[in-house]
């Protein structure tokens, strides 16, 4: 009988922790480091992977995704020697997608080609505004301009290129990232990951938003009214919405972040990375060292997790609905009810379908548009105890 992991795939995610300068919106796991140790860190990386090699036999990779920090910082021949390691340990789906983060500001023609000599297929490159105003304003140390010349390195070396955008920044309006987001759409090629900024704690926006210096911030209203236009602009384009933040022509859907939201299983490589592994019938939550010095130290012990715990099933319920519903498809509310002993609860349900959130049959249960606007309310509502 097939194991639950296996109705969302295998995944491996390599975590490179160093980024240019730190932006002040971001709460990822990333430094700034004056000198980094190349070899090092790809020795650690092949050492993990390995060790999850052993545990994972015969398992059919659907993708591997270099993300971080910046991974456009990593030299091509440690991208190389890890998707070397990782070809020798498993076998790969026909279809396997190998993506790269790239920041504008870091990317070379050079170093692009020796990416995809190494077999990286697709990049997701961190743009966040088309205007040079915005970008310092977000702490990014590209213009426009570099970032359209890098978009088009990225282009001409790769059939796949996604890039991100952020909206809902200081003092824009409905109507300038309606322009935006058409420029946008123009250069696309067939993806684009489109997110509102939100405020976190502990970052350089949450610390000047708590002293109410963060000014221009939309209102609730128009922050709304912004993601239903880019909904709109992004479907009557031909980039359909099949994931809260994504958009993608139909066919090229980001391979990898499926298996997250799909909830298969992956492998975290690098500081801080966390995983989903399934070991002899249970489902463990593995976490790694988030300090890079650390982590290397730890690795050259064989002590890099954390932190590994078994998730009951109603823990993995809850998290298949939470990763799931983000998905335009939905989930299975079957599978739900394998995971977790129990179905939803039906009353919730009839609730939230009167009120226009959801919508639900015996094989499917989906968020509306106007569901995803509140889609952590809507959770709450079918995980109450």
């Amino acid at each position: 009988m097939p194991e639950d992991w296996q109705q969302g795939g295998f995944a491996i995610y390599i975590h490179w922790p160093f980024c240019q300068a730190k932006c002040p919106y971001c709460d990822f796991n990333s430094h700034v480091a004056r000198e980094i140790d190349q070899s090092r860190w790809m020795r650690a990386y092949l050492a993990e992977i390995d060790r999850y090699a052993a545990l994972t036999q015969g398992r059919v990779l659907t993708s591997v995704f270099f993300g971080g920090g910046t991974p456009s910082l990593m030299n091509p021949d440690v991208v190389h020697a890890v998707l070397d390691r990782i070809r020798l340990h498993w076998p790969q789906a026909n279809d396997l997608e190998v993506t790269l983060e790239a920041n504008p500001g870091s990317v070379e023609a050079g170093r692009f080609k020796g990416y995809a000599d190494a077999g990286v297929n697709r990049i997701s490159m961190g743009i966040q505004a088309l205007n040079d105003e915005d970008l310092q304003r977000l702490g990014r140390i590209h213009s426009t301009q570099e970032a359209m010349a890098a978009f088009d390195v990225a282009r001409n070396q790769f059939e796949r290129v996604s890039f991100d955008l952020i909206y809902a920044r200081q003092n824009q309006t409905l109507e300038s990232w309606k322009v935006e987001l058409k420029q946008a759409l123009s250069m696309a090629i067939d993806h684009l990951s489109l997110y509102q900024l939100t405020i976190e704690d502990g970052t350089a926006f949450g610390d000047r938003y708590a002293r109410g210096k963060l000014k221009g911030l939309p209102a609730d209203d128009v922050s709304a009214d912004m993601y239903h236009l880019t909904q709109d602009v992004c479907e009557d384009a031909g980039l359909l919405t099949y994931e809260v933040s994504n958009h993608a022509r139909p066919g090229a859907e980001s391979r990898h972040n499926r298996v997250y939201w799909r909830y298969g299983d992956y492998i975290g490589v690098g500081p801080g990375a966390h995983g989903r592994l399934t070991l002899n019938g249970s489902r463990y939550a593995k976490e790694a060292w988030s300090n890079p010095g650390k982590w290397l130290d730890s690795v050259d012990h064989g002590l890099a997790e954390k932190e590994r715990s078994a998730l009951t099933g109603e823990e993995q319920a809850s998290e298949f609905l939470m990763m799931g519903l983000r998905l335009i498809e939905g989930v299975d509310p079957l599978r739900y009810a394998a995971l977790a002993g129990h179905e939803l609860p039906r009353a919730k349900i009839n609730e939230l379908c009167d009120l226009g959130m959801i919508e639900t049959n015996s094989q499917n249960l989906r968020v509306t548009r106007e569901g995803r606007m509140v889609l952590n309310a809507v959770l709450a509502e079918l995980l109450a105890d």
